[in-house]
């Protein structure tokens, strides 16, 4: 099965928009059957090669606007991690279904809440470059509890080492080139979609993990593990403008 790194037409108006950079993507096979009950109704595991996938994701964020107003202010940049997995419903849409998503700032974990339904979290996030070598680049993060104090929930840090040797193929795309969102709201599923350019991707080396995003959701075994797969956007890219249309209902 053929999987297009360019986006079909939006459909509808773009209502949010956002630029997105610095992302780094691990992913590791797993049984399908153990995602099954994490997804909403209507939609099943998407596969690839036998095997569904669970993803730690994380990413710099800039840019946020509810269109067509400017970019929200004082929100700046910041930093989102996600862990997903993979989703297609019965009309043949394939997207990504977010199992938490971990961001700095409360505003847009609250409206995402709001028009989404998915399952933002407020967290303390940080991110670094190394001073000797630009491309290396460390996440770190920690829930935030809801009094806002930045301890005792789960939490991330992974070290990624990006190479040179860009990365196009039908694995790459079927992680990466994901074309819209399923998540459950106010009673039903949803999806909606979204448009950015194709992701500039290059090999990468896990240097070190220590989490816990992926055990909060059940999957406690994966990070004791070797990733199978380990992506990376160039540390220098200016990164793109992702926009996402209004949601419809499945089924």
């Amino acid at each position: 099965m053929a999987f297009s790194s360019h986006p079909p037409s939006l459909p509808g108006r773009a209502i949010i928009a956002q630029r997105w950079s610095q992302a780094v993507f691990l992913h590791w096979r797993v049984d399908a059957a153990r995602l099954a009950p994490l997804l909403p109704p209507g939609v099943r595991p998407d596969t690839f090669d036998g095997s569904g996938w669970v993803g730690l994701v994380p990413f710099v964020l800039s840019k946020l606007q509810f269109l067509p107003a400017p970019p929200v202010p004082f929100l700046g940049t910041f930093n989102e991690i996600n862990v997903r997995t993979y989703g297609v419903d019965d009309e043949g849409r394939r997207g990504v279904v977010f199992l938490t998503l971990e961001a700095e700032h409360l505003i847009p974990v609250l409206t995402a809440r709001a028009l989404f339904g998915l399952p933002y979290r407020w967290a303390s996030i940080g991110h670094r470059q190394d001073a000797q070598d630009a491309g290396t680049v460390e996440y770190r993060s920690r829930r935030r509890r809801a009094d806002g104090a930045a301890r005792r929930g789960p939490g991330t840090r992974l070290r990624v080492r990006v190479g040179d040797e860009v990365v196009d193929d039908e694995l790459s795309r079927f992680l990466t080139a994901r074309w819209g969102f399923h998540e459950w709201h106010l009673g039903h599923t949803i999806w909606a979609a979204n448009t950015h350019e194709p992701w500039p991707l290059r090999r990468a080396e896990l240097l070190g993990i220590r989490d816990g995003l992926l055990a909060d959701r059940g999957f406690a075994d994966l990070a004791g593990r070797r990733p199978d797969s380990v992506l990376a956007m160039p540390m220098d890219h200016p990164g793109f403008i992702t926009q996402f249309a209004a949601p419809v209902r499945v089924g």
